[in-house]
């Protein structure tokens, strides 16, 4: 396997893992910064507060992005697995 294969490789890893991880986190981002300007607007500071709704909200977005995130992944893997015959040899 050439450097380049190798880099071209790691280089679909990381923007598949930043495409899975992206729709998480900025959900889990927005509910974060909406929770602590209602906590401060109200001044009640309670850490179970701002952690089940943000829990709930990325529970809602797996729900609703995962059969995307899946489609993916298994898009990613199947791509791995047809590259073994050429990584071979």
């Amino acid at each position: 396997m050439t450097p380049d294969a190798v880099m071209d490789l790691a280089h679909k890893a990381l923007f598949v893992t930043t495409l899975i991880a992206a729709p998480l986190l900025l959900v889990s981002l927005i509910a974060g910064l909406v929770i602590g300007m209602l906590q401060a607007a109200t001044q009640i500071h309670e850490a179970t507060l701002s952690f089940i709704p943000k829990l709930l909200c990325v529970v809602v977005t797996l729900f609703v992005a995962g059969p995307w995130m899946l489609r993916i992944l298994i898009a990613f893997t199947r791509g791995l697995y047809a590259g073994i015959p050429a990584a071979i040899g």
